[in-house]
């Protein structure tokens, strides 16, 4: 969710009131995603797997030989907002850990890999995370960690979901951003136009403009577990473009 013209997430500065979908359309949308199922044959006794699931081999290349942590949202489809946001950690063997599913959100348009400001859709791609914030006090990060009040959004979603609450946490996803700066932090280096201030923050229980979002105690959670020793990534975007 923040405008690109300046600090906070895309869009926060004026919010849409759209009607609610046709009850058909409803219905599908509310059809909970699902994580990618591992390949039970690659699987060892300790759950460790070769491979990430549901990622093929374009954006396995794109994931740092020195990553170690990779965070990925997967949605059904590249018009759905509801997404699943799996840990994954890398064993010193190099295969791969999974820790727990979150439920989430992301663009209330769905996923994109040509985002621009304004099209509610969320970046599908690589991103480092490198950056924490929020309105709340630092909850254990080892990222960087800005508590500032400007953390602070109200109102209502496309839906009337609560909005408050929403920017409690957050952790920049490096899209059109300076890494090693607050994510409140206003330059774009690709300009205004491509968007900017994605971030992955606090669910409100209904879509973004662009981020993306889970539970606030997941959030809290992921916060303290993103170790920038081990150069966390998150991939993100609809399922099938991740299969490439």
């Amino acid at each position: 969710m923040a405008a690109a013209d300046g600090p906070g997430p895309e869009g926060v500065s004026k919010p849409d009131h759209p009607a609610p979908a046709p009850a058909a359309a409803q219905a599908a949308s509310d059809r909970q995603a699902a994580a990618p199922a591992a390949d039970r044959s690659q699987t060892r006794t300790d759950g460790s797997v070769a491979a990430i699931p549901g990622l093929g081999a374009k954006f396995t290349a794109q994931i740092p030989a020195e990553t170690a942590q990779v965070l990925v949202a997967s949605g059904q489809d590249k018009n759905t907002d509801k997404n699943a946001v799996t840990l994954w950690t890398r064993t010193p063997e190099g295969r791969w850990l999974a820790g727990e599913t979150w439920q989430g959100h992301n663009g209330k348009s769905g996923w994109t890999t040509d985002h621009n400001e304004g099209d509610l859709r969320s970046p599908i791609g690589v991103f480092s995370l490198t950056d924490a914030g929020g309105r709340k006090a630092d909850p254990g990060s080892k990222l960087p960690y800005d508590k500032d009040p400007s953390f602070v959004v109200s109102g209502t979603g496309f839906f009337g979901d609560q909005l408050a609450g929403s920017f409690d946490y957050v952790v920049a996803i490096n899209y059109n951003r300076v890494p090693g700066n607050s994510p409140l932090d206003p330059r774009r280096p690709m300009g205004s136009k491509k968007g900017g201030g994605i971030w992955l923050h606090v669910d409100h229980d209904g879509p973004t403009h662009g981020c993306v979002s889970i539970p606030e105690d997941k959030m809290a959670q992921l916060i303290r577990t993103l170790d920038p020793a081990a150069h966390p990534v998150v991939v993100m975007g609809d399922a099938s473009t991740l299969a490439l």
